[in-house]
């Protein structure tokens, strides 16, 4: 009688421990059905975006470029120039960067580059440490920006040209 005992015992324990026995439960058991809510959708309006004549921080950014669809990018940085640069362009407050690289001697490999295709570079040494490489110059916002236009349309893998204004 004690062996009966001990093996219904013995069984009950690992049948309750069997997952064969705790899956069949799960299944038996009435589904769970799901919810799903509707989504909601909220419209922002964008905001106005303008370019100002002097600006005053640090990145700005214009209505998407219709060549590219990517706005033109600001940044407003102090650098240096060499001596003879300094003297052609100095005068200078927008500079379309087309490169920027941590070596100085990446920067002169790509201005080399970039004089075969025919361009003028020049490497501006920002106050960030970076080497900027520099096609073309102008003092006013306006033709700066319509020139990183015609760089990205005439040659789209300088797609990512951008603009650095000299802090004063």
């Amino acid at each position: 009688m004690k062996k009966i005992i001990l093996v219904a015992f013995t069984l009950a324990l690992l049948t309750s421990g069997c997952k064969v026995f705790k899956s069949s439960k799960k299944s038996a058991a009435a589904p769970k059905t799901e919810t799903t809510a509707e989504t909601k959708v909220f419209s922002v309006p964008a905001p106005k975006q303008e370019v100002r004549a002097n600006p005053t921080s640090d990145t700005m950014y214009e209505p998407a470029d219709q060549a590219t669809g990517k706005p033109v990018s600001m940044r407003s940085e102090k650098f240096t120039m060499s001596t003879e640069d300094q003297a052609a362009y100095g005068s200078k407050s927008f500079f379309v960067i087309v490169g920027s690289f941590a070596s100085n001697d990446n920067a002169n490999k790509f201005k080399k580059d970039l004089a075969q295709q025919g361009f003028k570079p020049i490497i501006l040494h920002s106050e960030t440490g970076n080497f900027r490489v520099c096609v073309d110059s102008f003092s006013e916002e306006a033709t700066a920006r319509s020139r990183v236009q015609k760089i990205r349309t005439e040659h789209p893998k300088y797609a990512d040209a951008w603009l650095l204004i000299k802090k004063q």
